[in-house]
């Protein structure tokens, strides 16, 4: 794993927590922070040795955004190099998003803009009550745009259309009646929740976790005559597999799996 100025990573019992490191700045996106951030997803991905990871930051903020220098500084690039300093971010969120990892957002305190975009890319989001999200992008004369498509299908467009456009804020509570968290639990509950979370992800198959996220990713794009065969090839690949077998075995026999790791 390389090393980061921006990021915290640490490994241990297939797990990786992964921390944005700008408590400073409320773990706020710029473009050093996008860069490694999107580099140590990518080699997550490919890390035999990681079966979950979990997101967070560091103190007592989940990520506030773009950093305030950071758009300082777009505002003075070109168009074309706006539109390529917007291909990196949503890079970042891609990585995140397309990882075959199972990826658990830990949220505390505020997930604004680019922060918000991190959460609905996540698989699982376990946040406290007192949390603070916002699409604010409006209110500074642009648009949230590049996290658009991410949160878009973790919320679904009526409650995008009122969020985005309003930029309001809202807290735990409604971030998990529209479906961007999954589980909202008191400050002192909240590591203990994402625990339990990964605990639960830790029961599954690796290969097993890793297929459903790719049928799941599949069927956002099939045509109606494709998801029969999509769907009917997965579950047979899986089956005929050595960990299908090893997991029916293990049913059969009453006994944890192969693959069962206890944190």
């Amino acid at each position: 794993m390389a090393d980061y100025e921006h990021l915290n990573v640490r490994q241990g019992d297939a797990v990786a927590t992964v921390s944005l490191a700008r408590p400073g700045a409320r773990n706020a996106l710029n473009a050093r922070l996008i860069g490694e951030l999107t580099r140590c997803m990518e080699e997550l991905a490919k890390d035999a040795n990681v079966r979950v990871v979990v997101l967070t930051g560091e103190g007592d903020f989940f990520c506030a955004g773009a950093d305030i220098g950071y758009m300082r500084d777009t505002a003075n690039f070109s168009y074309e190099e706006n539109v390529e300093d917007a291909r990196r971010l949503a890079a970042m969120f891609g990585a995140v998003d397309g990882c075959p990892k199972p990826v658990v957002a830990r949220v505390k305190g505020a997930a604004i803009g680019g922060g918000v975009g991190l959460v609905a890319a996540a698989d699982v989001a376990v946040a406290e009550e007192g949390a603070v999200f916002a699409f604010s992008e409006v209110r500074l004369g642009v648009s949230p745009a590049t996290i658009a498509p991410f949160v878009m299908r973790k919320i679904g467009l009526s409650q995008v259309r009122a969020l985005f456009l309003t930029g309001e804020r809202f807290d735990g509570v409604r971030a998990r009646e529209i479906g961007l968290v999954h589980e909202v639990v008191f400050e002192e509950d909240l590591d203990a929740a994402v625990q339990e979370k990964v605990e639960g992800l830790l029961a599954g198959g690796p290969k097993a976790l890793a297929a459903t996220k790719a049928l799941l990713w599949g069927l956002r794009d099939a045509a109606p005559g494709e998801v029969t065969e999509l769907t009917a090839r997965r579950i047979a690949e899986l089956r005929t597999g050595e960990e299908g077998q090893e997991g029916l075995e293990a049913f059969l026999q009453k006994r944890k799996p192969a693959w069962r790791k206890e944190l």
